[in-house]
């Protein structure tokens, strides 16, 4: 069975983010801005897995739409954390390269899925 990289990156994110979650609580007693975060970046990947679900093209681009906002969401919460000195550059860079990269990877899927002509 082919892997579907999408998934895979999405769910790997949310586990980091939940994981960040956790440290922020903890660690940082930062509750507000973290639960945003959460609440976005799990998101993306149940919203990629209900767009995998889609029962037509219409509905698998509205799913892998939101996917996109909340990855974009949960960028700009990841910088507001970092700028607010709440995780440091390191931490930031690792977390939003993982999320432009899952952006990047929606946006083209988007793109071929807008293109095609075929129904799903």
């Amino acid at each position: 069975m082919k892997e579907n990289v999408i998934k895979t990156k999405s769910y790997a994110f949310a586990l980091r983010i939940i994981k960040l979650y956790k440290f922020l609580c903890e660690e940082k007693r930062e509750f507000v801005l973290s639960k945003q975060l959460l609440r976005s970046g799990t998101s993306i990947g149940a919203n990629i897995e209900e767009a995998d679900a889609g029962q037509s093209k219409r509905d698998f681009i509205a799913k892998l739409q939101i996917s996109l906002k909340e990855a974009k969401e949960s960028h700009y919460w990841i910088r507001l954390l970092r700028d607010s000195d709440i995780i440091d550059e390191k931490m930031a860079i690792s977390f939003l390269t993982d999320c432009s990269e899952v952006i990047a990877i929606v946006t083209s899927i988007l793109k071929s899925a807008k293109n095609s002509k075929d129904e799903k």
